[in-house]
């Protein structure tokens, strides 16, 4: 074993003998070896290509794409380690997850997306989980990882809610059947600037405090066919200088009889005041449809919306729109899941879209040819 000059130095005047700063040294190295025994390292990186008669790609109103509506882009570049908590009432970990990349840059995040503190606290006949830090926001049915979303592209609802909270969040599970979360924010994020565009504040914290809960509810093996079926009902409201908003979230997934069609469903709700005192509200509503065979490479993703805002909190224009996409999903290689997809979006009233034409004409109307690939590791 090579020891330092100091602690040879220490052992030729027999302040300590070499055997026991070796036997120190292991005994360090053995306690660093344990701490990360149980830490495991994970992740992906996301590239896209994208193309579309108008630069709703670039605006951020399609997500995550950010090389604009003609483009090979990355997206993100996503490292995560993580120790989960074991099964003890007095269990602790932490999850903390790094995003780098274009995609990372116009979400706004530099570059943490999350990093928490998880314990657990018994309480009755179950405990509660607690994060303390920051993490992911608890309503909405589409997510920041993009290869967990049933397509590549984001809903109007997405970019309705916060997507990332700097708090305190309880989890306690009642039974198989309900959970119930709560929790109390300093910071509430919207990722990109239209999502955020209601609260006043575009690509930067929202100021406190944000109070939020939500109750999923799983249907037992009585249900028959409908055994496994989710909803999940929640709310949050986030104050800030300029006034505040408020969200409310109904989200479903339904299984049928046939094994290999699954639909889903959300409606998002957001009313606030932006800092010039102008009162905005907006829903909306989508429906979600995936078929796959069992043990399948392939799936078929299809994903319906319509929503209705008053005031700048998507950039669709006018009061009214709607969208419809197609994704085809296959898994050719191992670890790599691989997409191609088709999206209309139509505004009723004005022409929000620029054409990037030679004229730069505004159009109604906007479509999107998108293939995306994700390796995870």
């Amino acid at each position: 074993m090579k020891f330092n000059k100091w602690t040879i130095g220490l052992a030729a005047v027999g302040a300590v003998s070499l055997a026991s700063a070796a036997r120190a040294d292991e005994t360090k190295m053995s306690q660093v070896q344990t701490a990360l025994s149980s830490t495991t390292l994970s992740g992906y990186v996301d590239v896209g290509l994208q193309y579309g008669n108008t630069t709703a790609g670039a605006t951020g109103i399609y997500g995550p794409t950010v090389g604009g509506a003609d483009s090979i882009s990355l997206n993100v570049v996503d490292i995560t380690l993580d120790k989960p908590m074991d099964e003890t009432p007095w269990a602790t970990g932490y999850h903390v997850e790094l995003w780098l990349g274009p995609g990372a840059a116009a979400a706004g995040f530099t570059p943490i997306r999350q990093a928490y503190i998880a314990t657990r606290t018994p309480l009755g006949a179950g405990s509660i989980d607690w994060k303390i830090g920051v993490w992911d926001t608890i309503i909405g049915y589409e997510g920041l990882t993009s290869g967990n979303n049933p397509n590549y592209t984001h809903s109007y609802g997405f970019f309705m809610e916060p997507t990332t909270h700097t708090g305190i969040l309880g989890t306690y599970k009642v039974n198989d059947n309900v959970t119930v979360q709560a929790g109390l924010a300093d910071d509430s994020y919207v990722a990109g600037a239209y999502g955020s565009a209601i609260n006043g504040v575009t690509g930067t914290p929202l100021l406190n405090p944000t109070i939020m809960g939500a109750v999923a509810l799983t249907a037992p093996d009585s249900f028959g066919p409908l055994k496994g079926a989710t909803l999940t009902v929640g709310g949050m409201n986030t104050g800030h200088a300029g006034g505040g908003a408020t969200s409310l979230y109904a989200g479903a997934t339904i299984p049928t009889p046939n094994a290999a069609l699954k639909f889903g469903s959300s409606f998002d709700y957001i009313d606030g005041t932006v800092p010039a005192g102008v009162d905005s509200h907006a829903w909306d509503l989508a429906v979600y449809s995936t078929w796959q065979q069992p043990n399948s490479k392939w799936s078929l993703n299809l994903r319906g919306e319509y929503l209705y805002q008053n005031g700048p909190i998507v950039p669709i224009g006018g009061k009214e729109g709607e969208e419809l996409t197609a994704t085809l999903q296959y898994d050719l290689w191992a670890n790599v899941l691989s997409r191609l997809e088709v999206r209309w979006d139509h505004a009723e009233h004005g022409t929000p879209f620029a054409n990037t034409g030679s004229t730069g004409t505004p159009e109604s109307n906007a479509f999107l040819v998108a293939a995306q690939l994700i390796y995870t590791f």
